[in-house]
């Protein structure tokens, strides 16, 4: 399948479009149940729900990480539903960026390589210009050539986001990014995220089951048994959390 996209439709395309997607795993556990959302670009979106609630598994589907088993997916105009794993691949290293709990960098490793290593794996040089602005904006520009075990967890997180940002991606998941940080450091790492999207126009997609984290996005959907049973514009954390408590979270 060709995923090549015009420059204009790329340009003016929604970060993510989702359209009908149902996941079913073996075993007839359905996941996902005809779930439609659109994220456009420069806008911080939120997910929460109970465990099981399929949020994780969205977020699998509309990165490529897994295919969907019905519906259409698309990232940045580009159709990714069916496409084979190869091909996923190659249109995560160009399109679509990463922020997990776990920082994954590479203890043997600069912090400047880290962040520039999927550069390399896929032949292009970094716009030095933009990694400057990057580092700059989450207070790295000093400690490029540290190695993580010379930062702290903030840090390491941070390094990480201007990692999944270098590339200039159409898109930036992140799942549960400040799980593993203090409090001070999360709070940090979620004000950069704003930042990101409210000064430098990216798109983050957050997976989150924090009230406090997710209120700091632009809109937040919460899940149920597969589907998106609400969305919110501008959510606070109470009502988040009044929301998940309603939904049996506990």
């Amino acid at each position: 399948m060709n995923t090549a996209v015009a420059p204009d439709t790329a340009r003016t395309a929604p970060a993510v479009a989702l359209t009908g997607v149902g996941k079913t795993y073996p075993g007839g556990v359905r996941a996902l149940d005809d779930v439609s959302l659109t994220v456009e670009r420069g806008t911080f979106l939120a997910v929460m729900g109970p465990s099981g609630s399929g949020k994780s598994t969205l977020m699998h589907c509309a990165a490529g990480l897994d295919s969907a088993t019905s519906g259409s997916v698309r990232v940045g105009g580009r159709e990714i539903t069916g496409l084979s794993e190869t091909r996923r691949t190659e249109l995560r290293r160009e399109h679509v960026g990463f922020v997990f709990q776990a920082y994954n960098l590479i203890p043997s490793l600069s912090v400047e390589d880290n962040i520039t290593l999927p550069l390399r794996l896929a032949g292009r040089a970094p716009d030095r210009p933009w990694l400057r602005t990057l580092v700059e904006r989450v207070g790295l520009a000093d400690r490029l050539a540290h190695r993580p075990a010379e930062l702290s967890g903030g840090q390491q997180q941070r390094a990480a986001l201007v990692r999944a940002l270098v590339a200039r991606p159409a898109v930036v998941f992140a799942d549960e990014p400040t799980g593993a940080l203090d409090l001070r450091s999360a709070h940090q790492v979620l004000d950069l995220l704003r930042d990101l999207v409210d000064d430098l126009g990216q798109t983050v997609v957050m997976v989150t089951h924090d009230p406090a984290a997710a209120a700091r996005a632009h809109r937040a959907l919460v899940m149920a048994d597969g589907r998106v049973v609400e969305s919110l514009d501008s959510p606070t954390a109470p009502e988040l959390a009044e929301r998940l408590v309603a939904l049996g979270e506990k």
